[in-house]
């Protein structure tokens, strides 16, 4: 458009034009003297005159185009005037609206002069349009086409917007070249890109508003006849949008008019392009607020990735849509490079996906099954340690550092004289920190030297004792079966079931083919005891997460019927109910949602006030995890319970379905449930705010807009809203300690209600788990001072030093990885059960069922990038890593990370961070570079010459 300083003088060349017009009877383009005659003043009163405003060169082509005008309508019909000529005069404008250029900042010339004519052109359009004569004259309707095109452009600038002229002089244009084929005519073609870019910019803007506008009026979006002139329109643009880089406008306008699919049959699409238009439709994907165009623009860039044989990027996107069915049909199209499949086997593992390789004829099919059980992640773990240096055991006083606690020459407690708090409950917490803290190294100095430890606990303290052996032992599933065995045989019945519970947790996301789990666990499921049921149920649900073991659920599903007996019996319903969430994470089994709802149905009033029963509604809602409208059958059954837990459980069950999918409308609905002022039963509301948190996980944008959600609760909401604001921020930060986050966090620790200040301590653990983070260190050691008298805040303060130093900062709990791509069902499984452990932090992990914390195991994976030979031997090579910098829709070759160091393998990458390689000598056979990553000698690259001297 031009600038508004340029529309006057061009109204004034319009009325002056017209004056002479008035004066002379017709024009007469060779007069242009008298200069007071033609003046007129602008709103300053400054004499303006156009021929003294142009150029000489301006001038010929204003006076050239305006002869082609007077030519072209011939208003005197005059019979030398022929079609032919009349033909010559459009040919000049149109070669001069083509070659036209302009600077950002004025219209282009050609535009400038023919803007006085354009309803005079439109007015002569007009009569040829209707003069049925024209029909059957070859050069009439060449003429008429050529000036429709002429037109369409005019109206680009000065059309009216919402009557889309452009496009509708485009059309029929589009008619006329039609029927000059059928007249006989097939070269007079329009070649629409020849027009520009804004041109076709500008058409698609309009074919985009005006196939909405057919819809709205009854058109059906299915059919392709009643958009048949649009479409063919459709089909010229986009590859023309593709073949000049512009790839995202062209699949905006297949979105716009819902012919998605037609991007799968464009031949311009390459190799040089493919990764563009996949990147930028996986991009969209967040911003589809229906589940079918979710699927259709994910299926999109599948389907491309599958055709450009880039079969792990592929994968990569059926996991995005939870689609494990293409699998085994990805395995067997790249049957023949066999480093692309063991690539996809570590991507599976990573996913902890229960999928088997089916016996093939070079019989590596067993090197592949032991990939996607994780066989040798605990191998791999203790070698990035080894090279790192951190293999030496911790203690918890390590952790604690309570000597920096008196600084600065005086003691900050208010009483020096105190001797400590709960001794009980101080020896519970140092075993968790323990067992966090060595995480996966085989060893550390107060479980594996000798039983002593394990005895300066009581009850529940002493089963949380010998399952951290589980947690020590991680991943290493024969060593750790040796050193659990001799406790599955103890007399005390606390240790014995923390010894069943340590059997799941070691073996959590690995495959091993003894399979210890069900075979140790069997017997104590179907025991007697409650602790040992307890034990089994959460041992079976951290070891099969994700795995949708029928078998395991056979086991479940009888724990989760069984009549109630009192509340121990609702507590081993409710965690039975879990586990069986967390193995059908995400697979909307019908069998385990089915018996849950019913359990829900048929419970008394006394079962649902049970402090545990909200884990059941957990279980149902992971079953969903992810899986938007496929939960809503479930939601309206849940409606049916008439006690206050029906709220919470549809909540649950509706924000879990639509887990980091964005889902504005989802949003919305949340946060009108918190509107509603309620002092007590708000515990739905609580659920609200997770699930605000949880929605808007996966997408940056959303994230953002939560956070300053999050800022008007706190300032206007009750307090259990408040209490879950903290929860909330977690889930949108987890392994992830962004500076403005810990700071609202560290205000919120010292918040008079007890239930904000604890929660805010173990969620400023959840956002730097992993990292180290020698800030929020400092802090947490600050608040252990701070609350040094209250037994609760100390706990929470040494749980979140344990998640801080989680695997000595070799480990993260991100459920998303691959680039922030895919979300892992049992990571976020895992930490959801946290999340909701804290919204009643009394009954949970500050009374007797903290073992709930061993569920963080699902989402505890090494934070490492290990590149391999294909053998999977080491190779060492040099990497950039830096901050990742979002590139989907830029032009060119934008850098995909800034600020960058360069390191040599192996390496950690923090949630935000990226790494690409730094030689050309090798080729990774992934996409993205984050765990194990094989790499294959490139047969391009050429060495440098050394120099010699």
């Amino acid at each position: 458009m031009a600038p508004k300083d340029d529309d006057k003088p061009l109204e004034l060349m319009a009325e002056t034009e017209t004056k002479r017009k008035g004066a002379n009877g017709k024009k007469d383009d060779k007069k242009r003297s008298g200069k007071g005659k033609d003046g007129k003043k602008n709103d300053n009163g400054d004499m303006i005159d156009d021929s003294n405003a142009m150029s000489e060169e301006d001038r010929q082509l204003k006076e050239r185009l305006e002869t082609c005008v007077s030519t072209l309508i011939n208003e005197s019909n005059e019979a030398a005037v022929t079609p032919a000529i009349r033909l010559k005069a459009i040919d000049v404008i149109v070669a001069e609206l083509r070659s036209a250029t302009s600077s950002m900042t004025s219209v282009p010339k050609p535009l400038k002069f023919l803007r006085p004519k354009f309803d005079v052109l439109k007015g002569y359009y007009g009569s040829i349009a209707e003069d049925k004569g024209v029909e059957g004259d070859r050069e009439m309707v060449y003429l008429r086409a050529r000036l429709g095109d002429v037109l369409a452009v005019l109206a680009m600038t000065l059309g009216k917007h919402e009557e889309r002229e452009s496009l509708k002089f485009k059309l029929q244009g589009t008619k006329d070249y039609d029927l000059l084929v059928t007249l006989g005519d097939a070269a007079s073609q329009d070649d629409l890109g020849s027009w520009g870019h804004e041109f076709v910019r500008s058409l698609a803007g309009e074919i985009g508003q005006e196939y909405n506008a057919r819809v709205v009026a009854g058109a059906d979006p299915a059919e392709d006849g009643p958009f048949a002139d649009l479409l063919a329109m459709v089909d010229v643009i986009v590859p023309f949008n593709v073949a000049h880089n512009s790839e995202a406008e062209a699949v905006d306008l297949l979105i716009e008019v819902q012919r998605l699919k037609k991007v799968l049959d464009l031949d311009s699409i390459d190799e040089k392009n493919y990764r563009r238009v996949c990147m930028y439709l996986i991009k969209t994907a967040d911003f589809m607020s229906d589940p079918d165009d979710y699927t259709e623009v994910l299926e999109s860039a599948y389907e491309l990735f599958v055709k450009q044989s880039q079969y792990f990027d592929a994968l990569r996107v059926a996991l995005r849509m939870g689609n494990e069915d293409v699998i085994p049909s990805l395995f067997s199209q790249c049957s023949d490079d066999k480093l692309m499949r063991k690539q996809m086997c570590l991507l599976l593992a990573r996913q902890r996906i229960n999928y088997v390789v089916k016996e093939d004829d070079d019989g590596s099919a067993e090197e592949l099954n032991e990939l996607i059980g994780n066989e040798k992640l605990s191998e791999e773990f203790l070698k990035v340690a080894q090279d790192l240096d951190v293999m030496d055991p911790k203690t918890p006083e390590d952790i604690y550092k309570s000597h920096l606690a008196e600084t600065g020459g005086f003691s900050r407690r208010r009483d020096a004289g105190n001797a400590g708090v709960d001794s009980a409950r101080a020896n519970l917490a140092s075993t968790y920190v323990n067992a966090f803290v060595n995480a996966g190294f085989g060893q550390d100095k107060l479980m594996t030297p000798d039983n002593e430890w394990l005895y300066k606990n009581k009850d529940h303290g002493m089963m949380a004792a010998s399952a951290s052996l589980g947690l020590i032992q991680l991943w290493n599933v024969e060593e750790g079966l040796a050193q659990i065995d001799k406790f599955l045989y103890s007399s005390e019945e606390y240790v014995k079931a923390g010894a069943a519970l340590a059997v799941g947790i070691l073996s959590s996301g690995v495959r091993n083919d003894a399979d210890p789990t069900v075979a140790l666990l069997d017997e104590h499921i179907n025991g007697d005891s409650h602790i040992m049921k307890c034990a089994a149920c959460t041992g079976l649900g951290i070891a099969y997460a994700g795995s949708a073991r029928e078998d395991v659920m056979e086991l479940l599903l009888p724990i989760v019927e069984q009549e109630s007996a009192g509340p121990a019996t609702m507590l081993e319903v409710s965690l039975a109910g879990l586990a069986l969430g967390m193995i059908f994470v995400g697979k909307c089994d019908d069998a385990a949602g089915g018996t849950i709802v019913q359990r829900l149905m048929e419970a008394s009033d006394e079962e649902l006030d049970h402090s545990h029963a909200k884990f059941l509604c957990v279980g149902l809602g992971l079953l969903f995890l992810g899986r938007m409208e496929k939960a809503d059958a479930m939601i309206e059954a849940l409606k049916t319970i008439e006690h206050k837990i029906s709220k919470f459980a549809a909540i649950v069950l509706e924000t879990f379905a639509y887990a980091g999918s964005g889902n504005v409308l989802r949003v919305q609905e949340m946060l009108h449930q918190c509107a509603e002022h309620l002092e007590e039963d708000a515990a739905h509301q609580m659920a609200a705010v997770i699930g605000i948190g949880l929605i808007t996980m996966g997408e940056p944008v959303g994230a953002e807009m939560a956070l300053r959600s999050f800022e008007h609760l706190l300032h206007y909401c009750e307090l259990p809203v408040k209490r879950a604001v903290p929860l909330a921020l977690g889930v949108l930060n987890i392994s992830n300690p962004d500076f403005s986050v810990i700071d609202q966090l560290s205000r919120m620790s010292h918040d008079p209600d007890t239930e904000i200040s604890q929660n805010a301590i173990l969620i400023m653990g959840l956002t730097s788990a992993g990292t180290n983070n020698s800030r929020v260190a400092g802090l947490l050691r600050q608040l252990s001072e701070f609350y040094s008298k209250e037994a609760g805040h100390v706990f929470c303060v040494r749980i979140a030093q344990a998640m801080l130093h989680m695997g000595k900062g070799l480990m993260t709990l991100n459920p998303m990885h691959s680039d922030r791509m895919i979300t892992s069902g049992p990571a976020l499984g895992g930490i959801l059960t946290l999340i909701f452990s804290c919204l009643d932090l009394k009954s949970t992990l500050l009374d007797k069922t903290h073992y709930l914390l061993y569920y963080l195991t699902c989402a505890m994976n090494p934070r490492m990038l290990i590149t391999v030979n294909e053998d999977l031997s080491w190779r060492p090579v040099t990497v950039r890593v830096g901050q990742a910098v979002d590139t989907v829709g830029q032009a060119g070759k934008p850098k995909t990370i800034t600020g960058f160091q360069t390191h040599t393998t192996p390496v950690l990458i923090s949630a935000k961070e990226r790494a690409e390689l730094g030689t050309e000598e090798v080729l990774s056979v992934s996409s993205v570079l984050e765990g194990i990553v094989i790499l294959k000698d490139n047969p391009d690259y050429e060495a440098p010459e050394s120099s010699h001297k």
